[in-house]
């Protein structure tokens, strides 16, 4: 399925970054459970309001040159679910090894903190709304500053949504949808945020 976009909407997307130097595309993936095929029901391991970042992918877009200049990417270990359901291994393809070998949610926001000092001026995105409240959440639990404070974020599903007057689509069939091909595991935050990254560069150069 292609969409037709709005020029209008593209003109207002472009002009809505314009101030600013660079595009931190960022996607998290955290524990969840669901019931699986045949499984019968059951009280869910991981309830949505336990849910914590194991994965955390951001990919750097120049705004001036629409190129992507640099990836960060680093698993986090969980505290509260510490571990990972079959339902989150096989949606994420995160193994158990990945996260208890990882950095604390504390640990790595002073990570990428730091990581960030190199872009001033910029501004994150992410395919939806809820890797921002996720973000929140997090850093509440860890006592830490939130990741990404004070840097302005854009949903870039709503975004899509008003360019292309769509209704709410997933990430992967709306980047396939731009005909670009994905690349990479969907559901993995570093290549979901590199394909986030592809799509928000065709975007600007259409614009």
């Amino acid at each position: 399925m292609k969409f037709l976009p709005s020029p209008l909407q593209l003109h207002k997307f472009e002009t809505l970054i314009k101030s600013f130097d660079f595009m931190l595309c960022v996607d998290l993936e955290a524990t969840c459970d669901e019931l699986m095929v045949l499984e019968t029901s059951r009280t869910l391991i991981v309830s949505p309001d336990e849910m914590e970042t194991i994965e955390i992918g951001l990919a750097v877009v120049d705004l001036q040159t629409l190129k992507t200049v640099e990836i960060f990417q680093s698993y986090v270990r969980p505290i509260l679910n510490s571990t990972l359901t079959a339902f989150c291994t096989r949606l994420t393809s995160i193994n158990q090894t990945d996260v208890e070998s990882a950095k604390t949610f504390s640990e790595v926001a002073m990570e990428v903190t730091t990581f960030l000092k190199k872009y001033p001026n910029s501004l994150w995105g992410s395919w939806g709304h809820y890797d921002a409240d996720q973000l929140a959440a997090d850093a509440l639990r860890a006592d830490c500053t939130p990741i990404l404070a004070g840097v302005e974020h854009l949903d870039l599903e709503r975004i899509y949504c008003e360019i292309f007057s769509c209704p709410s689509i997933g990430l992967k069939p709306a980047v396939e949808a731009l005909g670009l091909e994905w690349s990479g595991q969907y559901h993995r935050g570093i290549d979901d945020a590199k394909n986030l990254a592809n799509m928000v560069k065709l975007l600007l150069e259409r614009a």
